[in-house]
């Protein structure tokens, strides 16, 4: 099975239809641009890896999924049919979905899922965004296969706040599973153990050479001597955050999370799973006489099993002209250079390359930092236990309990009615949703330190709400319960400012000194450190539910999640509209 050719448009699956499907008063966002419509046929497609074959849920049969493209100001048309067993719902990672909730994809949060044979139209504009996302299924696990990248150009005449560069091309990073996922998480959740690994890291959907069965699914980028690349780079992997170089090569990192960044110089980045990173690739000036290995491998924090393998591609300088009759044989012969990444523990250098990250704050691109909080909230993320149900035997951390985790000590039961559905006709009856999720840890103890011996967790659907435009300070702090780890926390319909970051326990008295509330990076998916905290602000102006969770899926799956509520607000454009016509029903 071939992957599409991301350096082409043609990989773009892009339906244009003769009607539109949606009612002119959903047209939520005011748009500027175009409206571009495309349709993903959800299907199940043989695919083969590492010797492998197996049948796997795909958008129009392509692994990884279609490319979607688009500007700032268009509005997005995406038409979902579903035609494999599974329940389907999508995301759009990153998008900030403004007055346009029920188009994020969160299964049981924005929407019910897309059941079986049913269709459901995804419609939102993308306001004041430019750079990369990416798209992926939210319900279970089935986003292991089902996700593909969203190209997010300026406005037109718009320039890039660089060099432009001479080609695009993204880089999708995911995981592989020669057995179907699905029974790998319903096997874990059954027995309360931990999950089976990956048997592979994969970019652009292809393993690579240093995996077997592989030299032929070898994901290769040609690159022209003096030319530059700007190598969209994305973490679709499932449970792992990622180190990524190629040898004797440097990037510019120009962009984080669909935001511009202060450009610094790099031969080794760290990606989350559900964060994008743009990054300048300057090939040698002159052709060198050599291919060179781009290699991923995981940062690795936790306690627990991992993948622990590298996925390999292949950066190869095309031949001089005069030099075209020798052949593709003389490329086999070229010597073949492998990069240095760092251990897969070193925390020093995840640390030291996440504080390099820092906004413009520009005119053009300024960093609207809230500079006055109006609610804070101290959350601890981190792992527990659930009792293991009578006369059965478990596999958590003893055979008497099972692995769950929590924020707040808090572990999420998705409810079997979306959240958003819920809340929009509570709130037009004047009612609100339960919102008792505690605002702080019930029972403080040393976050960092020796763990308690009660590790339970309470569980629950518990919420948060917030009035519209409320300025929010959120501190994460990660615990050591089961282990210290790093958790990528993603937060739904809002972009945020890492305003500080450190180890150990937070002091609330001494660490907001060294807040950076002048230009801290702003994105949507950010690292808990293993062992510490991070400080986070933002301005909740849009309606609706929105998710928060860790991107490890096995941790969300565990209950690692919670929801904040945004209320309408006075005004007719800070209200929710809505649900549209064919939204699905549960």
């Amino acid at each position: 099975m071939g992957v599409p050719n991301f350096l082409s448009m043609s990989a773009l699956f892009i339906t244009i239809l003769s009607s539109i499907w949606i009612l002119p008063e959903l047209a939520i966002a005011q748009h500027t641009g175009v409206t571009r419509h495309y349709q993903f046929d959800i299907q199940m497609q043989t695919v083969t890896r590492l010797c492998h074959t197996k049948s796997i849920v795909t958008a129009n049969g392509k692994f990884p999924g279609p490319k979607i493209v688009a500007r700032e100001g268009d509005r997005l048309v995406i038409k979902v049919v579903n035609h494999v067993r599974n329940n389907i719902s999508l995301h759009w990672h990153g998008i900030r979905q403004l007055r346009s909730g029920w188009a994020d994809g969160p299964a049981y949060v924005t929407q019910c899922p897309i059941q079986t044979g049913q269709t459901y139209v995804y419609n939102f504009t993308i306001v004041g965004q430019r750079g990369t996302l990416w798209w992926h299924a939210h319900i279970s696990w089935l986003r292991s296969t089902l996700y593909g990248s969203i190209v997010i150009l300026p406005k037109h005449n718009v320039p890039y706040p660089f060099a432009k560069p001479d080609k695009e091309v993204p880089i999708i990073f995911g995981e592989w599973f020669n057995v179907d996922t699905e029974a790998i998480i319903n096997q874990a959740l059954q027995t309360g153990g931990g999950p089976n690994v990956s048997d592979a890291y994969t970019i652009n959907g292809l393993p690579g050479p240093l995996y077997k069965c592989s030299a032929k699914d070898t994901y290769k980028l040609k690159v022209k001597p003096g030319k530059t690349y700007l190598l969209r780079l994305i973490n679709a992997a499932l449970n792992d955050e990622l180190f990524f170089s190629i040898a004797n090569h440097t990037f510019t990192v120009v962009d984080a999370d669909a935001v511009y960044v202060k450009p610094f110089e790099t031969d080794t980045l760290l990606i989350t799973p559900g964060q994008t990173t743009n990054v300048l690739l300057k090939a040698k000036s002159h052709y060198p006489n050599a291919t060179f290995l781009m290699l991923a491998r995981p940062y690795v924090t936790g306690l627990g099993t991992f993948d622990n393998s590298t996925t390999a591609g292949i950066l190869e300088y095309e031949l001089p002209s005069k030099s075209s009759s020798v052949g593709t044989n003389s490329l086999k012969k070229l010597p073949l250079f492998k990069p240095q990444l760092p251990a897969l523990n070193d925390t020093s250098f995840a640390t030291n390359f996440t504080k390099k990250l820092r906004s413009l704050a520009t005119a053009q691109f300024p960093a609207n930092v809230p500079q006055t909080v109006d609610r804070r909230f101290f959350f601890t993320v981190g792992l527990g236990t659930n009792p293991c149900p009578k006369n059965h035997t478990c596999q958590g951390p003893t055979n008497s309990t099972m692995f769950a985790a929590s924020i707040n000590n808090i572990s999420f039961a998705m409810p079997t009615t979306a959240l958003l559905q819920t809340h929009f006709f509570r709130q037009s009856n004047n009612a609100m949703l339960t919102t008792t999720f505690p605002t702080k840890p019930v029972i403080p103890f040393n976050y960092t330190g020796t763990p308690p011996n009660n590790t339970n967790v309470s569980n629950g659907t518990k919420l948060v709400v917030l009035p519209f435009n409320t300025n929010v300070e959120l501190i994460m702090q990660d615990t050591s319960v089961l282990g210290a780890e790093s958790h990528p926390l993603h937060l739904h319909g809002f972009n945020f400012f890492v305003v500080g970051q450190g180890f150990g326990n937070y002091n609330s008295n001494k660490d907001p000194a060294s807040f950076n509330l002048i230009d801290p990076v702003e994105r949507n998916t950010i690292g808990v450190p293993v062992g510490g905290w991070v400080a986070i602000r933002f301005l909740a102006d849009n309606p609706g539910v929105w998710f928060m969770h860790c991107h490890l899926e096995i941790h969300t799956s565990w209950g690692l999640k919670m929801a904040w509520v945004v209320t309408d607000g006075k005004l007719p454009n800070q209200k929710l509209p809505p649900p549209p016509s064919d939204f699905p029903k549960c």
